[in-house]
């Protein structure tokens, strides 16, 4: 039943190969292949953004197996990775929280399972963005609903304002740097780790008290820019033929 199953997956047949897999799990509860198959298979039918009863049904038995895997193998790579990134897509619609915040536990798991992984310390970083990202902008909408003034989306948080976003989200825009920073660190080339790494120092310029505090966040930031376009055109130069 697990080859059957595999070959059906092989073939695009996902949902005759989740089928054989939950029956192949049923017939051998210890079959850990099985198990990991079927998390896989529902896994890969999950689509990012699609709020349908039966997409959400796929994430949710993803995630389900996995963590039925993770309670007999704690170290299993494949089941935190496979939680971390399903309930991140499951958090940004509609937008989560609190999924967001248990899909970065997760890739905080491989960290202490494997910190020299480039790709753990950019997940964390990109959930610390969003956090901060989507705090901000319900702040702005807030104030501009309560002001005939209207905070322009390049414009500095007012110093109440700033305040306020500083104690709900200082501590998580400052642990996304520091993830970022070691993801660049650990792979020098990590362009996108130095797009999201731009966008956490614009969150952080609207946290300061100051303006020369602000602008020196806003030109590391541009930098960054600077530093991401230069790193894919020498990445694209390395891989055309010679």
């Amino acid at each position: 039943m697990l080859n059957k199953g595999v070959e059906a997956f092989k073939n695009a047949q996902f949902d005759d190969a989740i089928a054989d897999f939950k029956r192949a799990k049923e017939l051998d509860p210890s079959l850990a292949n099985a198990q990991l198959y079927l998390a896989t298979a529902c896994a890969s039918q999950y689509i990012p953004g699609d709020t349908s009863q039966k997409n959400l049904q796929y994430g949710g038995r993803a995630v389900q197996e996995f963590r039925e895997i993770l309670d007999r193998d704690p170290s299993s790579l494949v089941a935190i990775d496979g939680i971390g990134s399903i309930l991140y897509n499951m958090a940004s619609n509609p937008f989560d929280p609190d999924k967001m915040e248990e899909s970065k536990a997760y890739h905080e798991k491989h960290i202490q399972l494997r910190p020299d992984d480039p790709e753990a310390y950019y997940w964390v970083g990109v959930i610390d963005w969003s956090l901060a990202y989507r705090a901000n902008q319900n702040i702005r909408n807030e104030c501009n609903r309560a002001s005939k003034q209207a905070i322009k989306p390049a414009d500095p948080l007012p110093p109440e304002l700033a305040a306020r976003f500083t104690a709900g989200f200082g501590q998580g825009v400052d642990e996304g740097i520091s993830n970022l920073k070691k993801a660049i660190e650990l792979r020098p080339d990590y362009d996108d780790a130095m797009a999201y790494l731009n966008l956490l120092y614009r969150q952080k310029a609207d946290m300061e008290t100051s303006v020369v505090a602000r602008d020196n966040d806003v030109k590391i930031a541009d930098d960054l820019v600077d530093q991401v376009v230069a790193t894919k055109r020498k990445k694209s130069t390395a891989s055309q033929p010679h």
